[in-house]
């Protein structure tokens, strides 16, 4: 894949699909045959983010850490501008992070609902807004968000998950009119049931009724996830903005 720009910010880059889409989005390089350099996101794990760094760098690739939560606003601005300060700008954005918090509705508090909301929607927002006062100055740049399939078709227990994800389906088509009008792209991903660290307490029945449902018959791999996010931000995918493309399977077509 062809990428025009030089960096990329992966949120929640040290752990399942982020980590996927980091390592993947290392091993590539720009027009200019340097490699792209990812800001590797987190909020706690260091020794994580670190040792995902020196993956990356083994593999011939650039990366940096930058700490921030993201349901922080004023972190997550300061996050950007250390990246611009030291790059001169950025190329690419993956928001990434999120956070499950199930339960029924009748059960849930509205401080768990509203918690979801903070960190799958509002640093969503915030990200796309600070990367596109960014990018409009370069008239150059793509981001890729990253939804749900429970946006798409809702699920027992996610009433808090599925709204955050699908708000983000949403936004992103808003965004992606606004950045047209200086070339910066915005699409999102909507992964299915992935096997990462957040399925595997799923226990095995409910995996198997999951099975039933998918066509492929199998969980998807991360980095089958991120193959997608690195076309969406790549050159091959210059004519497509406010797009969502499925990653599930054919479990919601």
């Amino acid at each position: 894949m062809e990428f025009s720009g030089h960096n990329v910010l992966v949120t929640g880059a040290n752990r399942g699909i982020g980590r996927a889409i980091a390592l993947l989005l290392g091993g590539y390089r720009n027009r200019d045959s340097q490699p792209l350099k990812v800001w590797i996101n987190y909020r706690a794990d260091h020794k994580g983010a670190d040792t995902l760094k020196g993956e990356i760098e083994n593999l011939g690739g650039r990366a940096a850490l930058v700490k921030f939560d993201v349901t922080c606003e004023e972190e997550f601005i300061e996050g950007v501008k250390t990246i611009v300060d030291s790059d001169g700008g950025l190329s690419y954005l993956v928001n990434n992070a999120g956070i499950v918090l199930d339960k029924l509705a009748v059960r849930m508090k509205t401080e768990e609902f509203v918690r979801v909301l903070e960190t799958n929607l509002k640093s969503v927002f915030v990200g796309c807004r600070e990367a596109l006062k960014v990018m409009s100055k370069q008239r150059f740049g793509s981001v890729v968000n990253l939804s749900s399939v429970i946006a798409e078709k809702g699920n027992l227990g996610q009433t808090n998950y599925a709204a955050s994800k699908g708000g983000v389906i949403s936004m992103t088509k808003s965004f992606a009119y606004e950045g047209a009008l200086r070339h910066v792209r915005f699409n999102c991903v909507t992964p299915g049931f992935i096997a990462t660290d957040m399925s595997a307490g799923l226990d095995d029945a409910l995996k198997a009724d999951y099975l039933k449902n998918i066509p492929l018959a199998r969980l998807g791999e991360a980095k089958e996830v991120a193959g997608a996010v690195a076309f969406l931000l790549s050159d091959l995918a210059s004519y497509i903005t406010g797009e969502t493309l499925k990653v599930n399977g054919g479990l919601y077509m």
